[in-house]
């Protein structure tokens, strides 16, 4: 992702420093990130995909949709076997 994000600072001729200060972050920081530094918070992503204008990349992260680990969690806590009511009543 950081290298998308660098990408598309190029893209829009946008220098490093001006960016990172409409970031609110040191120039440094913007360079951990486009280099993908692992120890960049997620505040610092957050704000360079606000400012680049790709806040649906960041809800693409997150959606609900999305979590493959969460949906496999789901369906293997499904149960093996269903049982009809034992009362008959089957109210559609």
């Amino acid at each position: 992702m950081g290298h998308d994000i660098a990408v598309a600072r190029k893209r829009r001729r946008i220098p490093q420093q001006l960016l990172a200060d409409r970031m609110l972050v040191t120039r440094q920081t913007l360079q951990r990130l486009e280099a993908g530094d692992p120890t960049v918070s997620l505040g610092v992503l957050a704000s360079a995909l606000f400012v680049l204008g790709f806040t649906s990349r960041l809800e693409a992260l997150l959606a609900p949709g999305s979590d493959a680990m969460g949906i496999s969690e789901d369906l293997a806590r499904l149960p093996r076997r269903t049982h009809a009511p034992s009362d008959g009543d089957l109210d559609f």
